[in-house]
C-alpha cells in the first residue's frame, strides 16, 4: 500500500496514521514504533491484521531527527540503556489519553483493545498495560523490554489478572540482549500478569515467525 493513502492525522494528544476497516471497527490495535523510527514503520505488520480491526500507528511526541521520533530520550553505554523515566511516564500518559479518545470516538471497548510495539514502542506498550490495564485487553513487547522502574507504579493485582501479555524477542539481539526478555517474564510473573514469552533465532527485529505469533496472540487477547 502507498503510504500516501494513509494520511497523517494531527490529533490531540498524538499524531497518527490509521488503517480503517470497510465497516465499523469492532476491535482496536495500536502499534508503536521504536526510537528513531516513525509511525509508518509497522504499517506492513498492521496490514496483516483482520479486517474488522482499526489499526492505529501513533507518532511519538519527541523529534529525534528528520522523520525520526522517540517516546523518551535514551542512550546506550557499556552497562546498557540509560533513559529519561519521567519522559517515558509522560508519553505513557499521552498514550492513555489517546487510547481512551479512540475508544470513545469509535465505540470500541477496552476488552477489544490491544497495544503493542517494537523496541522502545514495546516499552511504552508494557508501561500502558501495567499501569492502566483497564484500558486494554492485552499488550505485546516485540524486541523491547519492560522498564524496571515501572514496577513501583503497576496497577493492583486484581486489575492485572484481566490483561494478557506477549513478550517476543530475538535470541541474537545485540541492541537489547535477550536477558531483557527474561527480566520481563520474571516481572510479569511477579505482578501476576498472564503472559507468554518466546525467543526467536533473530536479532533486533520482528521476523516473520514473531509476526505470525503476535497476530495469533492478538486474536486471542481480544476474544477472551
Amino acid at each position: 500500500m502507498n503510504l500516501a493513502a494513509i494520511p497523517l492525522q494531527q490529533a490531540d494528544p498524538l499524531g497518527y496514521r490509521a488503517l480503517m476497516p470497510a465497516g465499523a471497527p469492532s476491535r482496536l490495535l495500536l502499534l508503536l514504533h521504536g526510537v528513531g523510527g516513525n509511525e509508518t514503520n509497522l504499517v506492513p505488520l498492521g496490514m496483516k491484521v483482520a479486517g474488522d480491526t482499526l489499526v492505529v500507528f501513533p507518532r511519538a511526541p519527541l523529534v529525534a531527527g528528520p522523520g525520526q521520533y522517540a517516546w523518551f530520550p535514551v542512550h546506550f553505554d557499556a552497562s546498557g540503556p540509560r533513559m529519561d523515566f519521567a519522559q517515558a511516564q509522560h508519553s505513557a500518559s499521552l498514550l492513555q489519553e489517546f487510547i481512551a479518545g479512540l475508544q470513545a470516538r469509535h465505540g470500541i471497548a477496552p476488552a477489544r483493545t490491544a497495544i503493542a510495539g517494537f523496541s522502545q514502542g514495546g516499552i511504552m506498550s508494557a508501561s500502558v498495560g501495567l499501569t492502566a490495564p483497564d484500558l486494554v485487553a492485552g499488550f505485546a513487547v516485540l524486541s523491547g523490554r519492560i522498564l524496571p522502574e515501572i514496577e513501583d507504579f503497576v496497577a493492583p493485582p486484581e486489575s492485572l489478572r484481566r490483561v494478557d501479555a506477549f513478550v517476543a524477542h530475538g535470541a541474537h539481539d545485540t541492541k537489547l540482549p535477550p536477558a531483557w526478555a527474561e527480566r520481563a517474564d520474571a516481572l510479569l510473573t511477579r505482578v501476576g500478569v498472564p503472559h507468554r514469552t518466546v525467543l526467536y533465532p533473530a536479532g533486533h527485529e520482528i521476523p516473520a515467525a514473531m509476526q505470525d505469533d503476535f497476530l495469533a496472540w492478538f486474536e486471542q487477547a481480544v476474544s477472551r
